[in-house]
């Protein structure tokens, strides 16, 4: 692995000792003065996990000093996001950030919802549509009434219950 990995940043500053020289040494503190209270063995113990990690690096003089581009490098070593494309735009951590302007977009993310949240053949009652619709958007009203509008809902003329239709 090269460079410095996150998994042993944060490892690194999960351990309290670890952070404390940490926080010292990017406040200043001289390396002997490091962890002065603590034995030698956990201090160099600190002291190593904070080098293996790459938080701290030797300087010429023999002591220590923060990494100036350790945030820097471990940004750099994030893949670069994709560009959603397809419905997928459209969504966020699987619910509906925003609805397509065009109509035949629409109707395809709705239908997809459709597909997923209500299976063909099962009658439901509002509430029940309501409570599959939510975990798609907080507007379950919208969401099922463009359902309806678009033709993938079929509501009884009483209102009490909602099924699939037969898409053409």
């Amino acid at each position: 692995m090269s460079g410095p990995h996150w998994r042993r940043v944060l490892a690194a500053l999960a351990n309290k000792d670890a952070r404390t020289a940490y926080a010292q040494i990017v406040l200043g503190a001289n390396y002997p003065g490091v962890l002065a209270d603590l034995s030698d063995r956990r201090r160099k113990r600190a002291i190593a996990a904070l080098l293996d990690s790459g938080l701290i690096e030797r300087n010429a003089e023999g002591g220590v000093e923060a990494s100036e581009s350790i945030f820097r490098d471990l940004l750099a070593q994030q893949p670069r996001r994709q560009a959603k494309t397809g419905l997928d735009r459209f969504m966020r951590l699987g619910r509906i950030e925003r609805y397509p302007a065009n109509t035949a977009k629409r109707r395809e993310l709705l239908a997809r919802i459709a597909d997923e949240a209500i299976p063909k053949g099962e009658r439901l009652t509002e509430s029940q549509v309501n409570e599959r619709l939510l975990s798609y958007t907080d507007d379950v009203v919208l969401l099922r009434r463009y359902m309806v509008d678009f033709g993938l809902l079929e509501r009884t003329a009483s209102g009490s219950s909602y099924s699939r239709t037969e898409e053409p």
